[in-house]
């Protein structure tokens, strides 16, 4: 299956890009680059690509398996080489799960299921990085007794 996006320069270090769900982004260097910090960097945007696809893989497990969470983020700190060219070496990503009742066994299968399995972005980040995830589970409930 062929995938085409198209991505227009919009003068200075700006670009808009297409995507085949119809939705357009913007591209830009940071200040410091030439550029004035008006749109996603390229290399978070990688990122970002990557908590994307694996939320997606995470969220429809959820729904699939029936679990109950509040809510879960995905957090990513990656290191850039020095040299060029300049890419991300090393990727932590952390998944965080919110709720009264989690499910941590089966949320941690699906985390896994997308890591191992599901997520292609991952395999793509696999190629070029060393990558370290961890699940992380908070419960929300809060059990306290009033003062009387």
């Amino acid at each position: 299956m062929a995938v085409k996006v198209t991505t227009k320069w919009l003068g200075d270090m700006r670009f808009e890009s297409t995507n085949p769900s119809g939705h357009n982004l913007f591209i830009d260097a940071g200040e410091d680059n030439g550029g004035k910090g008006e749109g996603y960097r390229p290399k978070a945007l990688m990122l970002s690509g990557l908590a994307g696809c694996s939320g997606l893989d995470v969220a429809a497990l959820i729904k699939k398996m029936k679990l109950n969470v509040a809510d879960f983020k995905i957090e990513i700190e990656a290191n850039l080489t020095e040299e060029h060219p300049k890419h991300y070496d090393k990727v932590a990503m952390h998944f965080h799960f919110y709720g009264d009742d989690l499910n941590e066994k089966k949320l941690q299968r699906a985390v896994d299921l997308s890591v191992d399995k599901y997520c292609g972005v991952m395999e793509m980040f696999r190629q070029f990085s060393e990558l370290d995830i961890k699940t992380h589970f908070h419960n929300t409930k809060v059990d306290f007794f009033p003062v009387q």
